[in-house]
């Protein structure tokens, strides 16, 4: 992502942060996890970049665009997915460089900060957990065990509401992704986005967003002033 990246001087009220490619680099992880899952249901193992692709969307969608799988088959394979992430891939990633930084000094500043994942909640809760950062988030939104709740967009009015119920002011509101369906999902209900360029998105997913940034220096001068 080359875009320029334009001077945001709005002081924000609370953050929405999604998980991995923002906060974790975790896609060593969710591939090796999937590429076993393929092997286990006897299906051709997509390619080490086409792999990565599934990392971001809901992946009971992934599965049904990428692999042609039908719903069904796409739930089947989630399932086998789920058991073997959880056992060897959840904790096969890594905090970014300068993120536990950020999320200290935002705390420290007394901004409200949330997670709105498509990763099922439990597990992103219990991956926040592992890395010692669940302490900085008033609410972990993440999707429903059975998919209900899992387009990015339903995920962040999930996390709105709880943090309504907890009394944030929302009147300035940011969500800070890497990929597409973080803008889309956050436009969705009405808030701005910030991408982050270490993550998994390409340049073409930067429409949309206020800015781009290649630095957590950077993303905590745009979110602290």
């Amino acid at each position: 992502m080359t875009i320029p990246t334009p001077t945001v001087t709005r002081t924000w009220t609370c953050v929405l942060f999604d998980l991995d490619g923002t906060l974790t680099d975790s896609a060593s992880g969710i591939t090796s996890s999937l590429a076993s899952t393929f092997e286990t249901l006897g299906l051709p193992v997509p390619s080490p970049a086409q792999l990565v692709e599934y990392v971001g969307p809901p992946l009971l969608d992934s599965l049904q665009a990428f692999a042609g799988l039908d719903e069904e088959e796409a739930r089947k394979a989630l399932t086998v997915y789920r058991a073997d992430y959880h056992e060897k891939g959840a904790f096969d990633s890594a905090v970014f460089p300068g993120i536990r930084g950020l999320l200290s000094r935002l705390h420290e500043a007394g901004i409200p900060l949330a997670v709105a994942t498509s990763k099922p909640e439990l597990q992103a809760t219990r991956i926040l957990e592992h890395f010692d950062l669940a302490k900085y988030f008033d609410v972990i939104a993440g999707a429903t065990e059975d998919e209900s709740r899992s387009a990015k967009s339903d995920v962040v009015a999930d996390a709105l509401r709880r943090l309504t119920e907890q009394g944030v002011d929302l009147a300035h509101t940011v969500m800070v992704g890497d990929r597409a369906f973080d803008v889309e999902g956050a436009t969705e209900n009405g808030l701005p986005t910030i991408l982050v360029e270490w993550g998994y998105g390409s340049p073409a997913e930067a429409a949309g967003a206020i800015a781009i940034v290649h630095s957590t220096d950077q993303l905590s001068s745009l979110l602290l002033g």
